[in-house]
Order: C-alpha cells, then structure tokens, then sequence
C-alpha cells in the first residue's frame, strides 16, 4: 500500500513539473549572460531551504552507504563511509538556485571536492560528461568539465551540521552554478561517459545544461 501511494505521489509530481516544461511556467524572457546580478533572472530570495523530491525520500545509514565511481575512468572505485570521509575534505560557499524559482545565497557545504574524486579515478581521454545517480532511481546529467568546477563537491555537510535525509542526505552532489535539479540527492554512483546520456528531468522536457543566468528551465 505505501509503495502504490508513492508511485501515485511521484507519478503526480512528474506530471505537473512536465506541465510546468511544457507551458514554460515561471520563464521571464530575461537573460543575464555575464551575472551582473548575483541573483539570476525570475528567481525570489528564500533564508529557508523549500525541500522538493519525486516523493521518495531514501533512509540510508551510513553504514550501508556505497559511491560507485565507474564507466569511461582508470581506476573505479566503491566507497564506503569511512573511504569518502578518509578523503582531504573541503568547506565551500555558494549559493544555489532550484527551478522552482527559489534562491538561497551563501550556503556552506562540506565534503570531497569532485576535482579531488577525479584525481582518483583519472577519466580516460574520451571522457566527457558524468551522470549522477540517486538512491531515489533520479539522475542527471553535467559535463564533466562543469562538473569539475572548484566549487563543485560530494557534500556530507550543510551550515555546519550533517545534510539532513530531506534534503538527500547521507551524501549530494553540489554542481551550484546550474540549476539545482543538476545537483543529485542521495548520491551512490557517479557515471563517466564519453557520449551524453540526459538524466531524469532532461527527458522530460527540461533543458539539457540549465543556465540559471540565461533561464534554461526547459529545453
């Protein structure tokens, strides 16, 4: 019974957001290409944190948590807890930007930069986008290039305390220049690619990089 009514809950969720992709919900026309303004066009400043998700939230201990890193690298790696958190670990800044229109500045994030991740598992020359992947069965693609930014990380942390399960805890991704949907919850694998492979919500009619400044909600 509460497996049917959470497909029914996620199945909604689905419908509407691609509703939303289809009319172009919420787009301003506005573009600012060189941030002139920090915060991007059409979106509201917000001190909470909104929590949005396909109406699955995974319970992962940190025991039984796992990071597959695999595909088109030199050295795949499975990490357990105690490997991710044996990593040099960072403290970042950032702030993030959902689709939903909201905002929230100055965020403090800890965890393994994803250029550290990367000098682990040395992507192979054809190398070129990642796809991210979801205890929740989400995923999302990112070029590993972005991906690769020095503000980008695997994140355990938020504002000084441990990332919540709400907000996709044990471990995220944090790809915070895109559009949040870039930046998977409950994060157990990390595929390298040579060829795109668009993720959840790019095949639903939102669009494929999500510039935030030039308002690419949807393809």
């Amino acid at each position: 019974m509460a497996e049917g009514k959470g497909k029914s809950v996620r199945d909604k969720l689905v419908a509407i957001k691609q509703a939303w992709a289809e009319s172009g919900r919420l787009l301003t026309g506005k573009s600012d290409p060189d941030h002139a303004h920090r915060l991007p066009p059409g979106q509201r400043l917000v001190t909470n944190w909104p929590v949005l998700d396909l109406g699955v939230k995974p319970d992962i201990g940190k025991d039984e948590w796992r990071l597959t890193v695999d595909g088109a690298v030199a050295n795949p790696v499975i990490w357990d807890w105690a490997a991710y958190k044996a990593q040099p670990q960072i403290d970042d800044v950032s702030d993030i930007h959902c689709v939903t229109q909201w905002s929230r500045f100055d965020n403090r994030w800890s965890g393994v930069a994803t250029s550290q991740l990367l000098s682990v598992v040395q992507p192979l020359p054809q190398a070129n986008v990642v796809v991210l992947h979801g205890a929740d069965g989400y995923t999302t693609n990112v070029t590993l290039e972005r991906f690769a930014g020095d503000d980008c990380l695997i994140a355990h942390g938020h504002d000084g305390v441990p990332l919540s399960r709400e907000h996709g805890g044990p471990v995220r991704a944090i790809i915070p220049r895109w559009y949040f949907w870039k930046s998977a919850k409950w994060l157990t694998r990390i595929e390298v690619l040579a060829v795109d492979k668009p993720g959840f919500w790019e095949l639903r009619g939102y669009h494929n990089d999500g510039d935030p400044w030039t308002e690419q909600r949807y393809n």
